[in-house]
């Protein structure tokens, strides 16, 4: 228990120590104003400290070892998925090339679906169609093989050619 003088002097120094926080809170609070008009005069805002503050941290990240190392590997996946792309670009366009040349010199579309360049090409559609189709969305075969794509195309060219009028069916849509 405390006695009657000491409770008298903590009050006291309660007093005292309250007066101090507000005579701080005050000072303060003016400092805060006086870095605002300096602030102001030197014609910096919050949205100017944001961009320095955003440009720092941005400098800083891209300057770790993480960020560089994940930077490198992902410019090298890009640049082998560039040049995969293009490979198979220019597979596509020569197996084009030496078709149309088949195209042009066979005499129905059953002789040329038999040739072996257009065989090759089938079998390798057939493959990364089948494989992109389970990577993307399952198994499921809904827009028919590329075979039955051929059939209905060429049955669709023989009608055009017999002069009759073009229909497009959902079967040919679909892919």
């Amino acid at each position: 228990m405390l006695s009657e003088e000491e409770k008298e002097e903590l009050k006291a120094e309660l007093v005292q120590l309250e007066d101090e926080i507000t005579t701080l809170r005050q000072v303060l609070s003016a400092k805060e104003r006086h870095l605002v008009e300096i602030k102001q005069k030197l014609g910096m805002n919050l949205m100017n400290e944001l961009k320095q503050n955003f440009s720092r941290s941005w400098h800083d990240m891209q300057t770790t070892t993480a960020y560089k190392k994940t930077h490198e590997t992902l410019s090298h996946a890009g640049q082998k998925a560039t040049a995969a792309f293009s490979n198979v670009g220019t597979a596509i366009s020569k197996k084009f090339g030496d078709m149309r040349y088949s195209i042009r010199h066979s005499i129905s579309m059953p002789a040329m679906r038999n040739s072996p360049t257009f065989k090759s090409f089938e079998e390798r559609v057939e493959t990364t169609v089948t494989s992109l189709k389970t990577k993307v969305g399952g198994t499921n075969h809904s827009g028919g093989s590329f075979e039955e794509v051929l059939n209905s195309t060429a049955h669709a060219s023989s009608q055009n050619a017999a002069g009759g009028p073009r229909q497009t069916t959902d079967e040919e849509l679909q892919c």
